[in-house]
């Protein structure tokens, strides 16, 4: 019997951007309420409580002349030497997205071509049969590519993949929002590859959800809160239900996906989930631990870059493997044979998580 194909990483790349914004620089923002009054608390207290419930004190933007696709194909350049893979060998490249190449002078949405082609076209590759395409799944974007690229794999249509996560986030944010100070840009972007060894490593399960009856509109493009505004849509987010929503559904299927694996938590050894408030994260996988019936964490179980790097959608755990992989996260590592879980929650409503061993050799 032919030895089962399993899917391994064996490049990551990421993007991060030169310019650092701090918290103070949104002091200069007009904050309004929903129906267009003014806060009542000062920008400095709206700041300091912000910073205190998401962690984030600096996020990176992108420059002007810099778009999604851009970053993408920077992203995946450093993803491909570190793999070593040929470039016009890869079968599909997935680029995960959910606002296109959206300009600093143009806030309109841009994507034809697709994100993929232009990534394709700035790697320089020739070969038609590399298939590439948009995937927009809300911020669990990337880790659905990751998914999708593991069928192909699998099933033997494809060999490699090249899945990349990238968004300017900073470009669809209403500055009149108080949760404008969440969002960021960047790109991260994996290369996976078929392992015909026989070796059990690899990707090993996966699990994933749809929630819309209720929760359709958690988030949504809606005017701005300044009503003298033009019509431009931003990016709004029903904060107090998507905490609740996520708190009340992640745990569950990151412990699915680790049973689907037959492991269990002990075998875990790093959390990889996606980052948009330190909170969130930190209560998500405190329920994680009760569904096991355990109440210690160990400390260095979840990397987190949020205070940094703020929230980047699709382009926030690749870009965490990839910093962690570099040795450029202190005080985290990934070693081989280490089990990882990768997770993430957002518009949708959609969850996945996904369990990957690291190859031995």
């Amino acid at each position: 019997m032919a030895p089962q194909i399993r899917t391994v990483i064996t490049g990551t790349g990421s993007y991060i951007p030169n310019r650092v914004v701090p918290n103070s620089n949104f002091l200069k923002n007009t904050f309004l309420e929903k129906n267009g009054t003014p806060f009542e608390k000062s920008n400095e207290e709206t700041i300091e409580k912000f910073r205190e419930i998401t962690g984030i004190e600096e996020r990176r933007f992108a420059d002007a002349n810099m778009l999604a696709s851009d970053m993408g194909a920077k992203a995946s350049e450093k993803a491909l030497d570190m793999s070593g893979l040929d470039r016009e060998n890869l079968d599909y490249i997935i680029v995960a997205h959910n606002f296109g190449d959206v300009r600093a002078e143009n806030r309109r949405v841009d994507m034809v071509p697709s994100l993929a082609s232009k990534v394709k076209y700035h790697l320089g590759i020739k070969n038609p049969y590399c298939v590439a395409y948009d995937l927009p799944f809300g911020c669990p974007g990337w880790l659905q590519g990751m998914i999708q690229a593991n069928y192909f794999i699998r099933s033997g249509d494809a060999t490699s993949a090249l899945v990349i996560g990238t968004e300017t986030l900073s470009r669809v944010c209403d500055p009149h929002d108080r949760d404008s100070m969440i969002y960021a840009d960047g790109a991260g972007a994996t290369v996976l590859q078929a392992d015909n060894s026989g070796t059990d490593s690899g990707i090993l399960s996966h699990a994933a959800r749809t929630d819309t009856e209720t929760q359709v509109h958690y988030l949504n493009m809606d005017r701005s809160y300044d009503e003298s505004a033009d019509d431009t849509l931003y990016l709004k987010m029903d904060g107090r239900k998507l905490y609740q929503y996520a708190l009340s559904n992640v745990p569950g299927l990151v412990k699915k996906s680790i049973e689907k694996a037959g492991l269990d938590l002990k075998d875990v050894n790093k959390v990889l989930i996606h980052q948009a408030n330190e909170k969130m994260d930190e209560a998500i996988l405190q329920r994680l631990f009760k569904l096991y019936d355990k109440q210690e964490m160990p400390n260095d179980i979840m990397p987190m870059t949020i205070s940094k790097l703020g929230n980047t959608s699709v382009a926030t755990v690749p870009t965490l493997l990839d910093l962690i992989l570099r040795k450029q996260l202190d005080g985290h590592s990934i070693n081989p044979g280490d089990t990882i879980i990768f997770a993430s929650v957002g518009a949708g409503m959609n969850i996945n998580s996904m369990v990957y061993q690291v190859p031995e050799n």
